[in-house]
């Protein structure tokens, strides 16, 4: 019973091709064209894109459009007068 066990286990991992590369926020960040094309398909198509994907796009596009968040506050040496 052992024996088929195991070897139902090598055949199971057998069948498990590679699986495709999972694009993560930063690496579409940094890819500017590949983010534009996918923020596309997300707004023509989301059913199809799946949530997960396009919840990645836009958070990698409010990346790239606010940066890292480690920019500091500066307000002007003089206030504004009104």
């Amino acid at each position: 019973m052992n024996k088929i066990m195991s070897l139902l286990f090598v055949a199971v991992l057998a069948g498990c091709g590679p699986s495709e590369p999972i694009e993560t926020v930063e690496s579409l960040a940094s890819n500017p064209e590949r983010l534009k094309e996918l923020r596309q398909q997300c707004k023509l198509e989301r059913a199809k894109m799946g949530d997960a994907l396009c919840n990645r796009v836009s958070e990698a596009t409010r990346k790239r459009f606010y940066g890292d968040g480690k920019v500091p506050y500066t307000p002007p040496e003089n206030p504004p007068k009104f």
